[in-house]
């Protein structure tokens, strides 16, 4: 089983190039991060964890930028978005991000992505929050035109273009992997539809990961690699995933300042050790 680490990089903790080159230090495989535009003052979604919205929501940096820096300084790591929010998204910008990256990185680029839970925030990019299961479908589906044809066009119900001309093309081929995040039956089917690798999130019971891989393999999906995202360094936790036969985990990395950060790497490392 693989390691990586989970986090939010934001203007008030470790920079992500200082991130990035320890985490290659300390042997982790891959480093996911999360998204968000902003957060609206007047907000009535729920967080999804329960109670106040932490302060690090408030202050992520951009993913493509941050994980560009990171790809500037190692040589191995896999970069990935945990997730990016695809439906508050326009999806030809997104394509060119998702390629310049690949190429970055000379292709250690893995593109997770999700619908979100915060309404408020859709809506303020004009993303309608009853209908963005099927715009983030129509999207995906767009966005492997754009990467994988020389003239790309797509016309679906939330997506439609003419024919287009889109450089750089990935360096992975077809493209960089679609990591679906999501545990409900509609992230599931998307998963099976468009999905390269599952994303579920550290609260999905070893049990439900067996589920879902004998559920995918029953639609002709029995090699979709799975990823858990920020699981809690618990000992009988990552001893059930690899019971289940997660391929990686990712564990949570709280944002910090640069020294407590790396402490904690140092005992994040420590777990993975153990357990890999």
């Amino acid at each position: 089983m693989r390691f990586g680490v989970a986090t939010f990089i934001t203007d008030d903790g470790i920079r992500p190039d200082v991130l990035g080159g320890a985490l290659e230090e300390r042997g982790f495989d891959s480093l996911f991060i999360a998204e968000h535009s902003h957060i609206p003052v007047d907000r009535e979604s729920p967080w999804p964890e329960g109670g106040e919205l932490p302060r690090r929501y408030y202050r992520t940096l951009d993913p493509f930028v941050a994980l560009t820096a990171v790809a500037t300084v190692t040589t191995r790591l896999v970069l990935g978005t945990g997730i990016a929010l695809l439906p508050q998204r326009d999806v030809i910008h997104t394509a060119k991000q998702v390629a310049s990256l690949d190429v970055v990185s000379d292709g250690r680029f893995a593109f997770g992505v999700g619908v979100g839970w915060n309404r408020e925030e859709m809506r303020n990019h004009g993303t309608d929050p009853a209908t963005r299961g099927a715009l983030i479908d129509d999207q995906l589906a767009a966005l492997k035109q754009i990467w994988t044809a020389e003239q790309a066009e797509y016309h679906g119900e939330h997506v439609d273009f003419d024919p287009i001309y889109l450089w750089p093309k990935p360096v992975q081929k077809p493209h960089p992997p679609i990591y679906v995040g999501g545990e409900s039956p509609a992230a599931l089917r998307r998963l099976a539809a468009f999905g390269d690798a599952w994303l579920p999130r550290r609260n999905t019971p070893p049990a439900e990961i067996t589920r879902v891989r004998e559920w995918l393999a029953g639609q002709g999906r029995d090699a979709v690699p799975f990823t858990v995202f920020g699981a809690d360094p618990d000992e009988e936790l990552l001893a059930g995933f690899a019971d289940a036969g997660v391929d990686e985990v990712t564990l949570t990395l709280e944002t910090l300042s640069e020294d407590d950060t790396l402490r904690s790497l140092d005992g994040l490392a420590a777990v993975a050790a153990a357990h890999r």
